[in-house]
């Protein structure tokens, strides 16, 4: 067998792993969001070795997705790392085994100080299981590495558990975009979201007129490849035409002898060419729109650009 054969039998072992700890979960799952959704602290994620790496990658994932969390070394936790943690916090234990003592010595100190603790662990009966509040179970039946010792499908199923919870907080949350590029400023797209609509919008806007016929109107949108166009009468804009409404027209008339004016929607959503990009995102998902007429200033009704979701998302 040659190394890439024997790559892909691993993907398929390890993935076929992954299906079965997904068919295991269970309320415990909605339980675990819903009390990290309502803790009125922050998440400590703790743990050591390699599992240790997956929860501070859990960690990372849930702070910067709307969810404050901070990860903990246990060895360093009681060594006074520990004074991070006060009694509003939920503290996130991850251990495959449930029984390594680096784990089990936090657990009595973290007690005192008032926490809940939530297990995430591959065996069930362990005494971390037995003294958590919830437990949301990492457990594979077996790992990739040949040995069944070097931890393989059980880091990836500890990252993809963590990864589960994240995603269910962030839409708990309607963690948007926008949002994202507040958490993250130093990232391309972060940089990006918190440019200027004038900056990142095209000055060559469709435009038809209320007299056009639907094969010029669909001529127009193929050309400029925005989904939409703007439609005049003369230097006064009336209206937009988006996909949808092409759809709708299809679908209503028989004969497609009509004009933009039959199928355009008069009223359309505008943004001003100083506002950022997030604004421009907020208000797409506010009224679930792909495009914004781009003006002058707020007052003005004069559109100079179109900004697309495309031109914000799309910065390879």
């Amino acid at each position: 067998m040659t190394c890439s054969q024997r790559a892909k039998q691993i993907f398929d072992e390890e993935i076929e792993e992954l299906r079965k700890l997904g068919a295991t979960i269970g309320d415990e799952f909605d339980h675990a969001v819903e009390m990290i959704y309502a803790c009125k602290g922050k998440v400590v994620v703790m743990g050591i070795g390699k599992t240790g790496i997956m929860g501070h990658k859990i960690a990372s994932s849930l702070a910067s997705t709307g969810t404050p969390a901070v990860f903990v070394n246990v060895a360093e936790a009681v060594h006074g790392d520990l004074g991070i943690v006060n009694g509003t916090d939920i503290v996130l234990l991850v251990s495959n085994s449930g029984a390594s003592n680096e784990i089990l010595n936090v657990i009595d100190p973290v007690r005192k100080l008032g926490c809940t603790i939530i297990a995430m662990t591959g065996d069930r009966s362990s005494k971390l299981a037995k003294e958590a509040d919830l437990v949301l179970s990492i457990h594979v039946d077996k790992e990739a590495c040949p040995l069944g010792l070097a931890p393989t499908t059980s880091t990836t199923a500890t990252t993809l558990v963590g990864d589960a919870l994240m995603v269910c907080l962030m839409e708990k949350r309607h963690f948007r975009a926008e949002n994202f590029a507040v958490y993250h400023p130093g990232g391309a797209l972060g940089r990006k979201l918190l440019g200027r609509v004038q900056n990142f919008m095209t000055t060559n806007v469709p435009r038809v007129s209320v007299s056009s016929s639907f094969k010029e109107v669909v001529g127009e949108m193929s050309d400029k490849h925005l989904g939409m166009t703007m439609v005049y009468d003369g230097g006064k804009c009336m209206g937009i035409i988006t996909d949808g409404d092409l759809r709708r027209a299809i679908q209503k008339y028989d004969d497609l002898h009509i004009t933009a004016k039959d199928i355009m929607t008069p009223s359309y959503k505008r943004i001003h060419k100083e506002a950022l990009l997030t604004d421009a995102l907020a208000i797409m998902d506010q009224y679930n729109i792909t495009t914004l007429a781009v003006t002058e200033k707020l007052t003005t009704e004069a559109i100079i650009g179109i900004i697309s979701i495309h031109h914000i998302i799309d910065f390879n």
